[in-house]
């Protein structure tokens, strides 16, 4: 049975939607499943955002399926961290920004509240420019003018308050079967090499001897890993609730982890289906330059021979922008009660951040003219990969921790594996990073 909270106000505040939803023990193994999916929904539109496509994008026109494999890898790693995040907040009953709060001195979590509030804005600013973009290409509108009704959504936030947090998932799941159903068309219209595919899946070395490759590899990495997901997950898991008890925990473990398993395959699939469409429309057809989301809009059309299939790539960034509006909300919230103890209305929060993401990209398409979004949509990125090992580092600490855990501290294995992906993840995206400046 459900248990919606009577104060509820707003589907977005993290605080009022603890417990929201009671899962009865006793109920069927697959009707326990349906009624624990929704989180990991919610988490897996930070994988599919605009940021992601560009370096899909590139990837599959630059090297073909060659870097498919990359993609998979990249949401293997995503599963574990998130993995992490939802057995903290089922256990301790705390997000990642509280129990960090509580862990370390003033200083270092006000200097980890920084990073992760320029997370927020930094997906945000992806976020204002894929949308604007896709108003561009469907609508014909100019992209500043575009950027300033991205600022419009709000109105959606105060048109949700009081609709219940499970109403808030159904929206983003129409969202996701949006940009899927897009795709899957795409695909159908495209026809893809199967075998290309296939052997694309394979991982190998020698696919990084193109310094290329590995400078975009280390973006999908960077665009596929997310800070503010970390925070976000470790929350909301709790809207879920079997009880106290060390089963009902660890039975509310196993759901939450078959709920993001699923949810990130599903984003797994989407930007595979990037990569797959670009290899097979440009990177076959001997256009290996494209690597904008603008060109790769006016070139599918004489490839796949209808304009249709340009409409569906349209369609598709708009509903993958704006499904990461909500998102975004929720974990911006997420960190400032964590951190700061400190509520405000949640289309408060949203207008704060969707103004402080407004300024940066209308000053990027104004001094840089509007075909500079590819190179602003990557330079979200590396912002991101920049915050990002703030993120992961109290994560395995708190979950390794027998303190906070208890009985449910992470293995040694699962310790062990999620430090190495830590020691990966820092030392690639310190060679973006370095690579983006041009040092190396």
């Amino acid at each position: 049975m459900y248990r919606f909270p009577t104060t509820a106000t707003a589907p977005f505040c993290p605080s009022e939607v603890r417990g929201s939803v009671f899962i009865d023990p006793g109920l069927a193994l697959w009707r326990r499943m349906l009624r624990f999916a929704g989180p990991g929904l919610l988490i897996s539109v930070g994988y599919m955002d605009p940021g992601n496509w560009a370096t899909d994008i590139a990837a599959g026109s630059q090297f073909g399926y060659s870097l498919l494999f990359v993609v998979v890898l990249s949401s293997l790693a995503a599963i574990l961290l998130q993995t992490l995040c939802l057995r903290l907040g089922i256990v301790a009953g705390k997000d990642l920004a509280r129990a960090s709060r509580e862990r370390y001195r003033p200083a270092v979590s006000n200097a980890m509240w920084v990073f992760a509030e320029i997370a927020i804005i930094a997906c945000d600013v992806a976020e204002v420019l894929g949308c604007a973009l896709a108003l561009k290409l469907l609508l014909g509108v100019p992209l500043p003018w575009g950027i300033v009704l991205t600022g419009l959504d709000t109105v959606i936030v105060l048109g949700l308050q009081g609709r219940g947090f499970r109403r808030l998932e159904a929206i983003v799941l129409g969202l996701i079967a949006t940009i899927g159903i897009c795709f899957l068309l795409q695909l159908i219209l495209i026809g893809p090499d199967i075998g290309g595919i296939l052997s694309g899946l394979v991982p190998r070395v020698a696919a990084f001897e193109d310094t290329d490759a590995l400078y975009i590899s280390i973006g999908i990495l960077g665009a596929t890993v997310m800070p503010h997901n970390l925070y976000l997950h470790s929350s909301i898991v709790q809207t879920r609730v079997s009880g106290e008890s060390a089963p009902a925990k660890r039975n509310a473990i196993r759901l939450a982890t078959l709920d993001t398993a699923g949810s990130l395959g599903l984003a797994l699939l989407v930007n595979a289906a990037i990569l797959i469409l670009a290899a097979a429309a440009f990177h076959a057809t001997g256009a290996t330059t494209v690597t904008d989301i603008e060109d790769a809009y006016r070139l599918l059309e004489p490839i796949a021979g209808t304009a249709f299939a340009s409409f569906l790539f349209g369609l598709a960034l708009l509903a993958s922008g704006q499904s990461s509006t909500f998102t975004g909300t929720i974990a911006g919230q997420v960190i400032m009660e964590g951190f700061l103890d400190l509520k405000i209305p949640c289309y408060q929060r949203r207008l704060i951040t969707r103004t402080l993401a407004l300024v940066p990209a209308l000053i990027g398409v104004l001094t840089m003219g509007e075909h500079a979004v590819g190179r602003l949509l990557v330079f979200s990125q590396v912002v991101l990969s920049a915050q990002l090992p703030f993120a992961i580092f109290p994560l395995i600490r708190l979950t390794s921790d027998r303190r906070v855990m208890g009985a449910f501290t992470s293995p040694p294995l699962l310790a062990a594996t999620a430090w190495i992906l830590f020691l990966a993840i820092t030392a690639a995206n310190l060679w973006l990073l370095l690579q983006t400046v041009g040092l190396v």
